[in-house]
């Protein structure tokens, strides 16, 4: 069919400059489509997971799922995630392609200077901020109950409006990218405010997004919880995979960029009845299991996707937002939470805003930001480096080298305290042998395994950053990375050797 518009005195090339400047192709697409037609994205993150865990995993069982698909795909042997390894701030490096340095999130639990607390009028400012089942209307429901607002901070910016978790966040997804190029989104997380949060700040980043509570179930005290609850959502995706909705109930068409976050490894590393029997990642045996299991459900999503003849056109991504340390359970110290807040109050009084313990990190905000080199030196000493099990203290310029300047960045805690491997931060009972967090390898080192059409084995030894995903799956998709703020302002760039391989397969 011609472009015969002569009736309307517009030339084609008129009307194709109209078009480019309403709507300019970069902004979304990618200036050149990748080598291969890839239809959509399966992202798969077996949080807890390590590098040495896939390669250990592969050895032992080498007619396994992952073992197959290791043989079929590329393993990023040296993969980092972001700092500090939390769950959310994991799970931001892979979609957004920032660390907290861009989207604004420091860790699940932190604080900020410029929101007020809940339930207030917004007269005071200074609020602790946490994204976690503490915001759910209902922490015993499956769903939550969705999100409180009752439970939300305030932005006396916005009318003492409560902020929502895509409101907190400030770089867009990559689930927004495909949204607003027409492709379908979809994803399962433990929290509502997981969730809620990949929206991005549009908050219209998810077609469809299953968000089962953890926190309602007994998955974090009873490994075949957490075997039930991983189950939850394969089967969201297995019927995602089937065309329908997260439930299996409305036709939708699969999601071209979808996955889940899968929490039985963590637990089976973290309860006492599972973890590793030495230093060099020998599985317990129902950390085993627990391996075993989710290579089978790895196993179902394939052959899912093999029987609506969808594998060919899939890129599969297999990783992690956080390892588990630990590895060593010997290694393990319990730092009691209380011993932190009392070291500062007795030798400051009320200067703490905020100390955030969570894992193998504290995370400390000052209600006098003059105050931190004084707390830092108390915290120096050697008595209170041995109560804490210190390893390394950041503040001023040790902590400005790798993250912003608190006193520009409200979100940035004043001084971030690392304990030695092992140490974890937690109530003195805990019978958790590991956690995550911190910065050691323990909790940084994640597998990377990439899978797809025509790919063959490959394994890459050059480091690279978690962040490098999220650019790697838009463009895979077709879409322009640098649609995504967070790449533009990191400067991060795609995963090595991918695309060159997929160029080679396809001549």
């Amino acid at each position: 069919m011609g472009c015969d518009l002569t009736k309307f005195r517009i030339s084609c090339g008129s009307v194709l400059l109209l078009l480019g400047l309403l709507w300019p192709a970069n902004a979304i697409f990618a200036q050149q489509p990748p080598a291969r037609a890839i239809r959509r994205v399966l992202l798969i993150s077996i949080d807890g997971m390590h590098a040495v865990d896939l390669a250990n995993f592969v050895k032992a069982e080498p007619d396994s799922t992952l073992a197959k698909l290791t043989a079929a795909g590329i393993t990023y042997t040296q993969a980092a995630i972001a700092k500090p390894s939390n769950s959310i701030v994991g799970l931001l490096a892979m979609v957004t392609g920032g660390s907290p340095n861009s989207t604004g999130i420091w860790y699940e639990g932190s604080y900020s200077r410029s929101l007020s607390p809940p339930g207030s009028n917004c007269e005071t400012r200074g609020t602790p901020v946490v994204w976690g089942s503490t915001l759910d209307k209902d922490r015993k429901a499956i769903d939550g109950g969705g999100i409180d607002p009752a439970k939300l901070p305030r932005d006396p910016a916005k009318g003492c409006a409560p902020v929502y978790p895509h409101n907190f966040l400030r770089v867009n997804t990559i689930f927004e990218v495909a949204h607003e190029a027409g492709m379908r989104t979809a994803w399962t997380d433990k929290h509502p405010a997981y969730d809620e949060m990949l929206t991005g700040p549009s908050g219209k980043g998810l077609d469809d997004l299953f968000t089962p509570e953890v926190a309602a179930t007994s998955a974090a005290h009873n490994l075949q919880a957490a075997e039930a609850y991983d189950d939850l959502k394969v089967q969201a995706v297995l019927n995602l995979i089937a065309g329908k909705d997260h439930a299996g109930l409305k036709t939708q068409a699969t999601p071209a960029l979808f996955g889940a976050a899968l929490q039985y490894i963590s637990f089976a590393q973290k309860l006492p009845d599972g973890g590793y029997v030495d230093a060099i990642g020998t599985p317990s045996a129902n950390l085993a299991k627990a391996f075993q299991h989710i290579d089978e459900a790895i196993g179902k999503l394939v052959a899912a996707l093999k029987a609506r003849g969808l594998m060919e056109t899939t890129l599969l991504i297999v990783t992690s937002r956080h390892g588990d340390s630990p590895m060593e359970r010997t290694r393990r110290r319990i730092i009691p939470d209380t011993i932190l807040p009392k070291i500062i109050q007795q030798a400051h009084g009320d200067v703490l805003a905020l100390a955030y313990q969570d894992g193998d990190i504290a995370s400390i905000w000052l209600k006098d930001q003059s105050k931190t080199n004084e707390v830092t030196k108390t915290l120096s000493t050697p008595e209170n480096e041995a109560a804490l099990d210190t390893y390394q203290i950041l503040s001023g310029e040790s902590l400005k080298v790798m993250f912003n300047d608190p006193l520009r960045d409200e979100r940035i805690p004043d001084i971030v305290l690392i304990p030695n491997l092992g140490g974890i931060f937690t109530e003195a009972d805990s019978e958790f042998i590991a956690e995550h967090g911190g910065f050691n390898d323990d909790d940084t080192s994640v597998p990377l395994l990439i899978a797809g059409p025509r790919l063959s084995a490959r394994v890459v030894r050059t480091p690279v950053q978690m962040t490098q995903v999220a650019p790697t799956i838009l463009k895979a998709l077709g879409l322009n990375p640098d649609a995504l703020q967070a790449v533009k302002q990191e400067k991060t760039t795609v995963l090595p050797v991918l695309f060159e391989s997929l160029a080679a397969s396809n001549k």
